[in-house]
């Protein structure tokens, strides 16, 4: 029985340092400095990234100062209800937003700190869809979200296209057989 409890652990620790290698620091540091710049107000001294996000208060803040109101009411005391009220709103502001669903953290990995990374990920979709919004003046987080750029094409372009022969696989110039030999030659033996 003692083998089996020590064999859980030993998972349990390898699945949290795997969890743990995937954060990056200095995305964490970019995205506290652009947390801090847009609220004005720095992080609480001597608290690390993730306790400082854990009761959502701060992420509350950004989304208020990225869309004023858009969180009528942040949750400054109470319990752990109080908390995952605040990030419920914060992932509820996110989408109202535009950050996709895809891109935001569940609120379990912030409060139980088991995937921080994907919290910086969210961070991270938020600067970049702040692009999206003109009426945001402020800085912004991560690079330019790319637009759509519409190609027109004529009729006759797109006929002289079909009888081009797609070069996605390489190029099919000198491709024979000639000169290939794999493995010996077939032998047909008679009267056996």
């Amino acid at each position: 029985m003692r083998q089996i409890c020590g064999e859980r652990q030993t998972a349990a620790a390898t699945v949290e340092m795997q969890v743990a290698g995937k954060r990056e620091p200095e995305q964490e540091t970019e995205a506290q400095q652009w947390i801090e710049h847009v609220i004005g107000y720095k992080f609480p001294p001597g608290v690390n990234y993730e306790d400082a996000l854990r009761d959502g208060v701060i992420l509350c803040m950004l989304m208020n100062k990225l869309q004023p109101g858009i969180i009528p009411k942040i949750n400054t005391s109470g319990g752990d209800y109080k908390m995952m009220d605040n990030l419920n709103q914060f992932q509820r502001a996110c989408t109202i937003y535009g950050v996709p669903d895809v891109d935001l953290f569940q609120a379990v990995d912030l409060i139980e700190r088991k995937n921080i990374a994907q919290v910086t990920n969210t961070i991270f979709a938020i600067g970049r869809t702040t692009y999206r919004h003109p009426e945001w003046q402020g800085p912004w987080l991560g690079p330019r979200p790319s637009e759509e750029h519409k190609r027109y094409f004529t009729n006759e372009q797109l006929r002289a296209g079909e009888g081009m022969i797609g070069l996605q696989a390489g190029s099919n110039k000198g491709a024979t057989q000639s000169g290939q030999s794999f493995g010996a030659s077939r032998k047909i033996i008679f009267g056996k």
